[in-house]
């Protein structure tokens, strides 16, 4: 049966837990795994823009023995052809495929056809890769995950989607702190499993959501494609006067011992401040790292490989 990587619903905590750390592992002896995966290709579609996943996928596969291929979607034959018949004949060439698309609908669509793994690279319910990379990194600097509390603040969207599941899943007290969330990543089944574990919390005040918590994370305010987009200058400044008290700052933080985690890339000035950001208690760029190293271990467990 071929195992894809869709949200973290399919995954088992143990299953979790193996994958952040046999990627420990990978990140502390990559000579050990730098012929795994000699003469495997990997297709990496991308529907959406990305720095990290395209060059930790692509870096990942190298540095593994194998190739990796950059398809955009607008210069290929997905933007006029039906998925269903594209990811035929891609799986056919390729040992696994990433995928990050716009629509969820349509990672589902490539998994059903597909006849080798897909990862779901982002979507706009799920970014189980950024969360996987994510309790790697809070292991790494804290010893354990289990018994941990993490806050997240900002929108409640596909990133915090996986993260609460990922955090729940793996014994971490989760507490979403936002003032709204994003209605195109609701996925109410995922809502009603954390919810059943005890080790979720919603709150909405910031300055209580702080006390106590081992790690604070956060993440922008406003989806990375329309930022820019003079469309969206009304919503935009809208979501600026809502989510400023939400701001990560040396005012909200100045009590806290928290570890500071961002998914990137980062709006300075917005949802985190530039001080934070080079504090001593940040490790985002430890975070933004270690995509690779869990890059690699999902693509050797999806593979049959660890």
């Amino acid at each position: 049966m071929i195992k894809h990587l869709i949200s973290l619903k399919e995954l088992e905590p143990k299953e979790i837990e193996y994958i952040i750390d046999k990627a420990i592992e990978i990140k502390k002896n990559p000579e050990k795994f730098s012929h795994v995966l000699d003469e495997k290709t990997l297709a990496m579609l991308f529907q959406k823009t990305s720095t990290r996943t395209r060059v930790s996928f692509e870096v990942a596969m190298t540095q593994m023995g194998g190739h990796a291929i950059f398809l955009d979607w607008k210069t290929t034959q997905f933007i006029m052809s039906e998925i269903r018949d594209e990811i035929r004949y891609i799986s056919r060439n390729v040992d696994i495929v990433m995928a990050r698309l716009v629509k969820n609908a349509d990672l589902m669509e490539m998994i059903k056809y597909s006849i080798v793994p897909v990862i779901n690279g982002c979507c706009e319910k799920h970014h189980p890769c950024q969360a996987l990379a994510d309790l790697m990194t809070v292991k790494e600097h804290l010893g354990k995950l289990k018994g941990l509390k993490l806050t997240y603040f900002g929108i409640a969207n596909n990133v915090s989607n996986s993260l609460s599941l990922g955090c729940t899943k793996t014994g971490i007290e989760f507490t979403l702190c936002v003032p709204e969330k994003h209605s195109i990543s609701l996925d109410q089944e995922l809502i009603d499993y954390i919810k059943e574990t005890g080790l979720y919390f919603e709150e909405k005040d910031p300055r209580k959501a702080v006390k106590n918590a081992d790690i604070i994370y956060t993440d922008s305010w406003i989806d990375m494609e329309l930022f820019l987009d003079p469309k969206f200058k009304d919503e935009k400044e809208r979501r600026l006067k809502t989510f400023m008290p939400y701001q990560l700052n040396n005012d909200l933080l100045k009590n806290s011992k928290a570890l500071i985690m961002h998914d990137m890339p980062m709006h300075v000035g917005y949802e985190i401040t530039r001080d934070i950001i080079e504090s001593s208690k940040s490790i985002i760029f430890d975070q933004a790292e270690n995509r690779l190293h869990i890059q690699k271990a999902i693509m050797l467990y999806l593979l049959g490989k660890i």
